[in-house]
């Protein structure tokens, strides 16, 4: 599980900066930013896919989404933070201390 988590954690380094990077430069043009940000998306998947490969059987594939999405968000709230410059809200906190609860459910009794 491990080597999965890690592939994840890589593949939404990558989504990250590829879905929200640009809106720091919302002058650019847009066909530009999409085409970056396609570039930038292709190494995404290049960790995703095998996340999900090597994970499957041992977690199921319901366990390996919420995964996901855990390791999305807190990627997330350091790159809004350090990168956009945005102020973590006490709600959001808040929503994220509800996933994490979300995950300890998913993964309840598993064994």
């Amino acid at each position: 599980m491990i080597k999965t988590v890690g592939l994840l954690f890589c593949s939404n380094l990558f989504m990250t900066a590829a879905w929200y990077g640009h809106l720091k430069h919302r002058g650019s043009p847009l066909l530009i930013t999409i085409l970056i940000s396609w570039m930038i998306a292709l190494p995404e998947y290049c960790f995703q896919v095998p996340a999900n490969r090597i994970g499957y059987g041992s977690l199921s594939a319901f366990q390996l989404k919420i995964i996901q999405e855990i390791i999305t968000l807190t990627v997330f709230v350091v790159f809004a933070w350090l990168y956009l410059e945005e102020p973590m809200h006490w709600r959001y906190a808040g929503s994220f201390v509800c996933l994490i609860g979300a995950v300890v459910f998913a993964f309840w009794g598993k064994g």
